[in-house]
Order: structure tokens, then sequence, then C-alpha cells
């Protein structure tokens, strides 16, 4: 019988919550238990975008959130929630917002315990898992509370920039219930008043005395949208300002305040220079990951440090809790004092870029490469660095746009930059995806490159195959396990389409080449095989292996 328009099923209550939100793109991996879930996705606004597994489906659906502000995957039960775990697990890390639906058994079935494929023998197991790596998660079991839960998860997802998992065994998604009201968030936690007013008092005088202030920009303002207030505060006193790997562009890069990337021992001498000198040093939103502060050789002092996150703000030995991240932020803008502190200070900053000429029958070489390529990007294309020497060379390129660089630069999951690239590319259109990924963790998902070309995509691949995982090279003694069988890179997106175009790159005048067809063809998948030597990387990925080799011998 046709649904009549006022009535709601629990599926259908669920689709019009994603199109509400503005959810384009649904990404997955179709199974038994969730197919009436899809059949009432395909009648809907949103587009299925079906992955080559499940774990791509939860790298694309994190690479679209960074862009939309919010992604969605659904899989199928046990096999399919079991394969996405991983990049949910990235995005719990790293504060992306997914919702992942995974379809499950009939009620019946689970109430009777029966052994039903794809169950571990424990009905439960799932859901107590997911609840590990996600902000709420719910097995829906009642249609009749099913909106109200559904709401709360979804709130969840967004007001605190993580994951969210919903259960929906395969009887009560068609299931009937109320229609939706119009979705509305909570209040967000407010500062409290006294609190806030204190710190921001201790702080200012701290950055009003100061001799050379610097602000140190990290990733919650990317994930909480504090870039313009954090750019207003760093502006009005002519405040000198770097980011961390993770937080990269989240103020632009071309701005005469901006210093580099602050990665403790892999920074710029005079970046690191310059910050851990310092006399008091503004850290809004920073992570002190182990890699962003360069295998934890960063070296700010206590002393001088004023360390400000979500919901905290440290000075010192003082902690103010309960003072939200924004409100200090904008109440410190209106505190400080303004002054020329540029024009008395000077401040380390990028070197202007001068002409690259290629020696066109030289071999390339990674130093070469990422030099051309710091002048081939503009802000038309969006750059997806993939854990390893490209993550690692990202600090030297300039990006002036928050939104054109993403990297998964905290949880480091390699394979990472392929499906995720796919998402970022469908998230935005309106841009170019560059993907820089080296040959060990394309192998991880290639098989992703052939969704990219069903959707037309117009991403550039930059494939580096140094023959194997160059990163573990040289964090430790080079062994064996490091070796990975050698691909036909260049020969490999044919196998899925004609519709691309493929270089195979051995010196610098053949990139050149393969850089004036991605000028001049706009609308066609571009894949590049870079081949380097087997030790051949960037400066910093040198100075990172120098460090770890240093930390593992003095333990000895």
């Amino acid at each position: 019988m046709k649904e009549q328009k006022e009535n709601f099923t629990v599926n259908k209550y669920i689709i019009s919550r994603l199109e509400e939100l503005g959810i384009e793109n649904v990404f997955g991996v179709p199974g038994d238990y969730v197919l009436d879930f899809l059949d009432y996705l395909c009648k809907s606004n949103l587009k299925w975008i079906g992955t080559c597994n499940e774990l791509n489906a939860g790298y694309a659906a994190d690479g679209y959130a960074r862009v939309k502000g919010l992604g969605a995957a659904v899989v199928t039960y046990g096999v399919g929630g079991f394969s996405i775990l991983n990049a949910v697990s990235g995005a719990y890390a790293e504060q992306v917002p997914l919702i992942i639906i995974s379809g499950a058994p009939h009620s019946a079935r689970r109430r009777g315990n029966a052994l039903v494929h794809h169950l571990t023998n424990d009905y439960l197991l799932q859901y107590d898992i997911f609840k590990k790596v996600t902000v709420d998660a719910v097995m829906i079991s009642n249609p009749h509370t099913a909106p109200e839960e559904i709401d709360r998860v979804l709130q969840n997802c967004i007001m605190q920039k993580r994951p969210v998992y919903i259960e929906l065994p395969l009887d009560i998604g068609k299931m009937q219930c109320k229609a939706p009201n119009q979705f509305s968030l909570p209040e967000p936690l407010k500062s409290d008043f006294d609190t806030l007013e204190e710190c921001v008092e201790e702080a200012s005088d701290r950055i009003n005395n100061a001799n050379n202030p610097i602000l140190l920009a990290g990733v919650e303002l990317l994930r909480f949208g504090l870039q313009k207030e954090a750019l207003k505060l760093v502006e009005r006193i002519e405040l000198p300002f770097a980011t961390t790997i993770s937080s990269k562009a989240a103020l632009p890069e071309l701005h005469p305040q901006f210093m580099g990337i602050y990665q403790g021992s892999m920074s710029r001498p005079e970046v690191k220079n310059q910050i851990e000198t310092s006399d008091c040093v503004l850290s809004l939103g920073v992570w002190l990951t182990d890699f962003d502060t360069g295998g934890f050789t960063a070296y700010l002092e206590e002393k001088n440090l004023i360390n400000a996150n979500t919901e905290q703000v440290k000075i010192m030995r003082h902690s103010y809790n309960n003072v939200m991240l924004a409100d200090f932020i904008k109440l410190l803008a209106d505190k400080v004092k303004p002054r020329s502190y540029l024009h008395s200070h000077p401040h380390a900053r990028f070197s202007p870029m001068g002409e690259f000429i290629p020696a066109h029958n030289k071999k390339i070489t990674a130093k070469r490469f990422y030099d051309r390529l710091n002048r081939f990007l503009n802000d038309d294309m969006i750059l997806l660095a993939e854990p390893g020497d490209a993550i690692c060379a990202a600090p030297e390129l300039q990006i002036e746009e928050a939104d054109n660089f993403i990297s998964q630069a905290y949880y480091l999951s390699i394979g990472y930059c392929t499906p995720a690239s796919l998402g970022v590319a469908l998230a935005n259109p309106n841009k170019r995806v560059v993907i820089l990924s080296g040959d060990g963790a394309f192998q991880m998902t290639a098989n992703e490159l052939s969704t990219h070309l069903k959707n037309n995509t117009n991403a550039v691949f930059f494939l580096i195959n140094n023959d194997g995982y160059l990163i573990e090279r040289l964090l430790h003694e080079d062994g064996p396990y490091n070796d990975i069988q050698q691909w036909k890179y260049s020969q490999l997106p044919k196998v899925f389409s004609d519709n691309v175009i493929c270089f195979e790159v051995w010196t610098e005048g053949e990139l050149e080449q393969s850089l004036e067809t991605i000028n001049n063809v706009k609308n066609k998948l571009i894949f590049i095989e870079l081949h380097f030597d087997k030790y051949d990387c960037s400066l910093a990925l040198q100075r990172l292996g120098e460090n770890f080799r240093r930390l593992a011998e003095s333990k000895h």
C-alpha cells in the first residue's frame, strides 16, 4: 500500500533528518540488513555513493564532513560495521562529525538469540564497540521512541564534532513513527562569566606586557569554526602566528604575520627559535600530539604559555575551567592593546618563491618535486596529504585558504587520502582535489580510484613510487617488512576506465608535461606516477627519522 504523505517510518525519519542537515551524498556498501533503508534513500534527495568497501566509505564520509561539516555512511551488520570501524576511530580522534547507520537483524531474531549470518554470537558486541569510538550510540528497539533517540545522537554529533552510531534492526526501520519537527540544537555550553573575565584579565595582562608574544593556532579553531575570531585577534595587535601540521592553513599562510608551521625540531630553524624564545605563547586550540610536536621535541615553557582549549584555559599553574574557547578569543580581542608589533619585532616568514627552472633531462627528486608543487598549487585546488613523506613535506607548501588543505595528522592511518579525497571532491565540486600519496599508502585503498572514475571527479593523483614504506625505513633500521610488491601504477587507472589520463614521470621535463596537462584538461582525472630513489624524501622527514632514532638509542 502506498504510504500516506503524513505517515513516517523510522527509515524515512532518518533520511529526512539527513536531508535537513544539509547532507547530499551518503557513502556505503549495501547488505541485506540495510536494503530496505537504501530503497528509501534512493527515492529521496540524497545521492547514494557506493564505495568498494566499508572502510573506504568511512574515509570518504570523513573527507566529506571536513568540507561540509557533517558526513554519513551506511553499512550492513557485522561484516560492514566492523570493517568501517577504523575510519570511525580516526574520525573520533580527529573530531570529525560522522553519522554511521548500520542495519541489524530482525528484532525477533535478536530476542530468540538466533545464529544469523554476520553475527559474532553476541548481538550487543557491535553496539558496545561503537560506543567506545562515538560520542553517542543508539540501538533502536521501539519506533515510538526512535525520533527522540535519533535527534539526540544527531545533536551530539553536531555539538561535539565527533561520530555517532545508529543501529537499525530490519523490522524497526519499516515501522511507523511520528513525523519530524524542525530540527534544533540545544543551547551551546556557556562560559562561567566571572571565571571568563578573570581568565581574560590575566591573559591580556600577560600579552600586553610581553616583549615578543606569538600566537600558535591549533586544530580546534578549524573544528569549531573559530578562524575569523582568531584572525581578528592577531591582526588587532599585529601578533605573529604559526600553526601546527594538524591546523595547517587554519589561518591564511600568505598573511604577512604568518611565520610557518611549528613542529618542534621538525620546524624550520627560524620558526622553532622564535616560538621557543618567545616570552608569551598564546596557544589556541592546539593538540600537543607526537606528530604535531615533532616527536615530542616541542619546547614550550609553562611559564611562557597561555594554553586555551575547548573548555579550559591554563596560564602557568592557573587552570580556568568552564571557559569556552570561542568566548575566550572574542573577549580577549577586546581586552588586548593594539600595537605595531611587526615594525619593532622582525619575525620568521616563508621566503619568497623564486622562479622554478626545470632541468628537463634531470632525474626528479623529492626536493625538486615539492619545490615545483609549491609553485603549482592554487586557490582552486584542495590538497590532501597522505601520512608519510607527503604530510612531512606539507609544512613547506604554502596554502592560502583553510579549506584547501586536508590531512589526518593525528590518527595517521595510511590509505586515508584516496577514499577521503572522493568525499572531498563530491562535497566541493567547484575545486579540484589534489592527492599526494606514497606507494605503500596507495596500495591500502587503491580500489577507490574506481569510485572516483565512476563519479567523474577531476581529481589529480601524485603517486610517489619509492619502492615501499619510506617513513618506516627512516624511523627504524630498515628491514624486509618495508618492501612491497611493485605495481605498474601508471597503468592501473586504465583498468577502471578509459576516461583518465596517466603519466609516468622520471625526469623534471616529464613532470612539466604532466603539470601542463593538468592546467589544460579540467574535466578528467589525472594520475601521475613519480619515481623517486628508495630513501629520497623531504628534509622534514629526515629530521623526524633522526629524532626517532636518537630517542630509541637513548632508551638503550
